[in-house]
C-alpha cells in the first residue's frame, strides 16, 4: 500500500444521535489494527512496486524502462475504508456484514469483501435497500458515504454502523451545508450518478429550501453561465435538460442568484477551478461586481490525494515517455481523470486491471479517454528497440494489482519479471 498518508479532517454530517462513537456508531474503527495488517499486507501489497520505490521508481530491464508516477494506487482514504472493513468482519465473525454499495471502485477489493462474506446491498432510485437488514446485524458505509436519507433509514433500523466516508468527502459536504444553511444553491462539479455526488447533494436537504445543481463538465457550466447572462436557453428547455442533475423544486430564475461552488472530491481538478472562476464571470457580468461579492461563493475542495496523483502524473509526464498505462477501474472518477491528462500528452491506455495486459498475443484491452466501452489494441508495445512507459493508478487501485500489471509489460517484451531484482 502507499506510504504516504494525507490526513483528512472534517466532521461526520450526521443527526444527533449519529454523530458521535456510540454503542452502534463507529467511525473510528475497534482498535484491531495490528490484527488485520498481515491479511491486509498478504491481499495488497506488491514486490515490484516496493523495488521501484527503491529505485527511484523506475525499473529497467530488457530494453524497457518502466517508471512510475511518485503519487499513485491508494490514498489514505481507501486505506482507511478497506481497513475499518477488514477490522469490522474481525470484530463481528459471527454476525451478517452488509455494505452500501461498493467500498471503493476496485473489483479485486470488493470482490474480496464478498469472500469475506459481505453481502453488498443495492441501491434503487431513492437509495439502498435495506429491507433484509436487522437491527442486530452490521451496515459499513463506503469510503464515498451515503445520502441523509440512507443516514435516516439506518437510524430507524437501529442496527450497527461502521462508517468510513472519507475525510476529504466529509469536507465537502461541511461546505456544501454551509452554502444551504445561507440560502445559496449548491452548484457540484461532479457526475450525478456518481455515490459521492449523491451524498454530497444530499446535504443541502438538511435546511428549508436547501437547493442543489450537478455539472460534468465545463460545456454543462457554461449552460449555467449563458442563463445566468439571459443569453441561453429558455427556462422550460433548461429544466428539461437538468432536472435529473437538480434539487426537485429547483427554479433557474430563482436558485442561480446566489450561488456556491463545489466538487466531487475526485474531479480533473483544473476544470473544477475553470468552472468556478466562469460561473463568477457570468454573475458580474449580468448583476456586477458587488452582486457577485456578495452572493457567490467558491472553495476548492478537490481531496490533497486527488491532486497530488495529478501532480505527479504531470511531473511525469515531463520526461520522454513512449506510451502511458493508467491503471483503475473504469467506473473510478479520480483515474478517468489521470488517464484524461495522460492523453493529452502521450499515447495512452487506461485498464480495468493487469488482466488487460496480455504477453501472449501483445494485445491490451483499454477505455478510450472519453468512451463507454472497452477497446482492444493488438500491438500496443514495440515488438524490438528501446521502450519508455509512464504508469500511475488510481486511488483505489492496491499496489499488488499495479505489480501485476508492470509484471505483464516486461513478459510482453520478453523479460522474465522474476529475475528483476
Amino acid at each position: 500500500m502507499s506510504r504516504r498518508r494525507t490526513v483528512c479532517g472534517g466532521g461526520l454530517v450526521f443527526p444527533k444521535a449519529m454523530s458521535a462513537e456510540t454503542s452502534n456508531y463507529y467511525r473510528k474503527g475497534f482498535g484491531l489494527g495490528s490484527e488485520v495488517q498481515d491479511t491486509l499486507a498478504a491481499d495488497y501489497t506488491g514486490r515490484l512496486v516496493d523495488l521501484m520505490r527503491e529505485q527511484d521508481y523506475t525499473l529497467e530491464a530488457g530494453g524497457v524502462t518502466v517508471r512510475l508516477a511518485r503519487e499513485f494506487g491508494f490514498c489514505y482514504g481507501v486505506e482507511r475504508a478497506v481497513d475499518y472493513a477488514y477490522q469490522t468482519r474481525k470484530r463481528y465473525p459471527d454476525r451478517r456484514l452488509f455494505l452500501a454499495g461498493e467500498i471503493i471502485h476496485n473489483p479485486h477489493v470488493n470482490a474480496k469483501l464478498r469472500d469475506m462474506g459481505i453481502v453488498f446491498l443495492e441501491s434503487g432510485g431513492s437509495g439502498f435497500d435495506y429491507s433484509q437488514v436487522q437491527p442486530e446485524d452490521v451496515v459499513i458505509l463506503p469510503a464515498f458515504g451515503v445520502t441523509i436519507d440512507d443516514v435516516t433509514t439506518l437510524k430507524a433500523l437501529g442496527c450497527i454502523v461502521v462508517d468510513t466516508t472519507c475525510g476529504s468527502v466529509l469536507n465537502v459536504w461541511k461546505r456544501v451545508d454551509k452554502y444551504a444553511k445561507e440560502g445559496y444553491t449548491a452548484l457540484i462539479h461532479g457526475k450525478y450518478y456518481h455515490e459521492e455526488t449523491r451524498a454530497t447533494a444530499s446535504q443541502v436537504l438538511k435546511h428549508p429550501g436547501g437547493t442543489h445543481i450537478v455539472v460534468r463538465n465545463m460545456d454543462e457550466a457554461r449552460d449555467v453561465c449563458d442563463y445566468i447572462e439571459g443569453v441561453g436557453m429558455s427556462r422550460e428547455a433548461f429544466l428539461d435538460k437538468y432536472r435529473v442533475q437538480a434539487s426537485p423544486h429547483f427554479d433557474p430564475d430563482v436558485h442561480l442568484k446566489r450561488i456556491g461552488v463545489a466538487n466531487q472530491t475526485t474531479m480533473l481538478a483544473r476544470e473544477s477551478l475553470a468552472i468556478g472562476a466562469e460561473v463568477r464571470l457570468a454573475m458580474e457580468r449580468r448583476h456586477g461586481a458587488a452582486h457577485r461579492e456578495e452572493q457567490f461563493r467558491t472553495f476548492d475542495t478537490i481531496c490533497s490525494a486527488t491532486q497530488d496523483r495529478q501532480d505527479a502524473v504531470n511531473a511525469l509526464l515531463e520526461e520522454p515517455l513512449d506510451v502511458m498505462l493508467v491503471i483503475g477501474g473504469y467506473n473510478s472518477s479520480n483515474t478517468i481523470s489521470l488517464a484524461a491528462i495522460c492523453a493529452e500528452k502521450v499515447r495512452t491506455y487506461h485498464i480495468a486491471d493487469a488482466t488487460c495486459v496480455d504477453p501472449e498475443t501483445g494485445a491490451i484491452r483499454h477505455l478510450p479517454v472519453g468512451a463507454h466501452e472497452e477497446a482492444e489494441e493488438p500491438t500496443w508495445l514495440a515488438s524490438d528497440g528501446a521502450l519508455r512507459v509512464g504508469l500511475t493508478a488510481g486511488a483505489s487501485t492496491p499496489n499488488n494489482k499495479i505489480g501485476d500489471a508492470v509484471a505483464r509489460i516486461f513478459l510482453t517484451r520478453g523479460v522474465d519479471p522474476a529475475l528483476i531484482g
